[in-house]
């Protein structure tokens, strides 16, 4: 089923939904817009663009009207015909994806009052269907590709800027639509930072090398981090190491429709907690992603929501030592089947190159 179907089939009440940001655009119709509309109404659904993306609009999207802006039609004018001859009274919009104003000029475009529609979207999004994992999947495969052959090229003297380089022109090189987010390669000390920007840092022997990155297929999100030692590594390194990845696979384990987020967090915890590193972990389990590569639910302190049927989260436990090094081990799961898949193939145990 098109998600403009699923959309139309959650409507409830709602005679219509209004989206104007490019991500819900994309999720509802499967092409990117980026400064346009679309209104799903319970019958009848609506994709406005411009002269730019028209033509190929009308060619990639199904089950919904395409309409062009012009001259003397703008999006404000094709909004209120839309509204005024479906005679639809009220309307959902997406609050978190709006600004004050920009929801007052959208309710003032449509004619009629906006409610908070926001869990419709963010229900069905949550749920990754069949094709949205299989893009996943195809993103994931390409970046596993990359860091295949990076991992042949990683040796002391090289910095942290050209590993980055390396990964980031292989994704493109193998089918990536472009970064996932900018990608994260620290090494050595650095490699405590979670979100330490690459730098002219050189790596050494007996650094360790943490890379988070990840590219789109189809729109879609991968993510995966590895962390590889180089030359050797220490007995601490080594525990440091083992210890985040019996943290990680506690967490798999513990991963399935149904389960809060805190449930699956927790798992993960107390494996770091009693190897006496707990205050070294400061970032959840995971979170969810997809054509966002932060989306909810996340696996999560403080998250006692059930985890849905078909969400695909990252499994990311991290231990950072401050100015020595730190670990980080990345995978994704999607939800099914009363269990998680691991949606992830590259090898988790401890690498020394």
């Amino acid at each position: 089923m098109s998600h403009v179907k699923k959309i139309q089939q959650a409507l409830g009440a709602l005679p219509a939904l209004v989206v104007t940001d490019p991500v819900s655009i994309r999720y509802a119709c499967g092409f990117h817009i980026d400064d346009g509309a679309a209104v799903i109404g319970r019958d009848r659904a609506w994709v406005i663009t411009d002269s730019r993306y028209v033509e190929a609009a009308e060619k990639a999207i199904r089950d919904m009207e395409v309409l062009c802006v012009g001259k003397d039609r703008g999006l404000s004018r094709l909004l209120g015909e839309i509204f005024a001859q479906n005679g639809f009274e009220k309307a959902g919009a997406l609050p978190d994806r709006l600004s004050h104003s920009q929801w007052d000029r959208l309710e003032k475009a449509v004619g009629v009052p906006l409610a908070d529609a926001g869990s419709v979207l963010g229900d069905l999004r949550a749920r990754k269907d069949r094709d949205e994992v299989d893009a996943i999947v195809a993103a994931q495969r390409i970046a596993e590709k990359a860091l295949d052959e990076v991992l042949g090229l990683i040796r002391p003297g090289l910095t942290e800027k050209e590993v980055a380089a390396e990964l980031v022109y292989r994704m493109y090189k193998y089918g990536g639509e472009g970064n996932s987010f900018d990608p994260i390669v620290v090494a050595g000390a650095r490699s405590s930072m979670p979100h330490g920007v690459p730098g002219d840092n050189v790596i050494r022997d007996g650094d360790f090398v943490t890379m988070d990155f990840g590219t789109l297929y189809n729109g879609y999100c991968s993510d995966m981090t590895r962390t590889v030692a180089v030359g050797h590594a220490t007995d601490d390194m080594r525990r440091v190491y083992d210890t985040v990845l019996a943290a990680q696979q506690a967490g798999i384990a513990a991963a399935a429709p149904g389960v809060t987020g805190q449930a699956v967090d927790g798992a993960a915890r107390k494996v770091i907690e009693d190897a006496g590193y707990g205050e070294y972990f400061g970032h959840s389990f995971g979170h969810s992603l997809g054509l966002e590569i932060h989306e909810d639910p996340g696996a999560r302190p403080g998250n006692n929501e059930p985890l849905p049927e078909g969400a695909v989260i990252s499994a990311e436990p991290g231990i950072y030592l401050p100015g020595r090094f730190g670990v980080r081990i990345e995978d994704m799961l999607w939800l099914r089947d009363g269990g998680a898949e691991d949606l992830t193939k590259a090898p988790r145990e401890l690498i020394i190159l």
